[in-house]
């Protein structure tokens, strides 16, 4: 199965050269500078699980000669758009399109473009891209889940299942990737709301008297959403994420926040902004998510600003 991975950053970068480590098929596709850059350096990850250095195959859109089996879509949520675009030509009668972004926009998004080539993707991982392209991963956790977005497992599902298992990282194949895509949201915005709203990790928040309160209640308020939505969160998953929140003495931060203490751009709008007003449309009243909405928005307003 020919792949083309989208991206080389945090994301794409590590199961992609995790792929091209364990021999498939694998292409990156990439801007101008970043392809200059890995054929200059390579292609380097800094991991538990043994570091990694390789020459990958990269390609510009201008570049793609043909269809692609499977596209493994590993791009931030704010650059979709232009990702969409550069990887048209690269989507066939066949191809799959395998997304491994956060929150639910783009499903809506890619779906409305791309039709049945869209499938259902969980990335499990947490990595970063230093100044120098490095890669590292920041935790021992590292899985793709993936399903159809309309009911159980088919034999294109089986045909990516092949490729990608046993490639140096854990994979599972979902007969409910939406439940799944909305239990990591409501992870993920949890965590990057408690995180950007109280500017600290989650040992610095509950150790202020009143902190643990707050993340419970910020959890509470995205779980009432998803409930809302018909995708009530399981009491097992509310518990485990809910200690996850108020644990004493960790350093646990959101890539949400990582990236703003950077002074980068952050998926604002879509892993916080978009559940916010999901939940304003079923007439619920989420205040401390709107609240950690208006300060990332201020922060991005405020970014632009000083780039003009």
């Amino acid at each position: 199965m020919r792949v083309l991975v989208v991206g080389a950053g945090a994301v794409g970068g590590y199961f992609g050269g995790r792929l091209a480590q364990a021999g498939r098929d694998v292409t990156f596709l990439v801007r101008a500078r970043r392809a200059e850059e890995l054929k200059e350096r390579g292609l380097r990850i800094v991991s538990p699980y043994g570091d990694l250095t390789l020459d990958p195959a990269v390609v510009t859109t201008e570049q793609i000669a043909g269809p692609y089996d499977l596209i493994l879509l590993g791009v931030k949520s704010y650059s979709l758009e232009g990702a969409m675009d550069s990887l048209a030509p690269a989507v066939g009668s066949g191809t799959m399109i395998l997304p491994a972004l956060n929150g639910m926009r783009h499903i809506d998004r890619l779906s409305m473009r791309f039709g049945k080539c869209v499938l259902g993707g969980v990335c499990l991982v947490a990595a970063e891209v230093g100044k120098d392209g490095t890669i590292r991963q920041l935790a021992d956790f590292q899985k793709l889940i993936y399903g159809e977005l309309d009911g159980p497992p088919t034999p294109r599902i089986e045909a990516v299942d092949a490729t990608l298992r046993g490639a140096g990282f854990e994979t599972a194949i979902s007969d409910h990737i939406l439940r799944d895509l909305w239990q990591k949201w409501v992870q993920l915005a949890s965590l990057g709301a408690v995180n950007c709203l109280l500017r600290g990790s989650i040992g610095q928040i509950v150790a202020i008297p009143g902190g643990a309160d707050l993340c419970l209640a910020i959890l509470g308020e995205c779980a009432e959403i998803a409930k809302a939505s018909g995708f009530a969160q399981s009491e097992a998953f509310l518990k485990q994420h809910g200690a996850a929140l108020t644990a004493n003495g960790v350093a646990t931060t959101s890539s949400m926040f990582r990236d703003l203490r950077k002074g980068l751009p952050v998926e604002a709008d879509t892993i916080v902004g978009d559940l916010l007003r999901r939940g304003q449309e079923l007439g619920l009243k989420t205040p401390l998510l709107e609240a950690a909405f208006v300060n990332l928005s201020i922060y991005q307003r405020e970014r632009l600003i000083a780039a003009s």
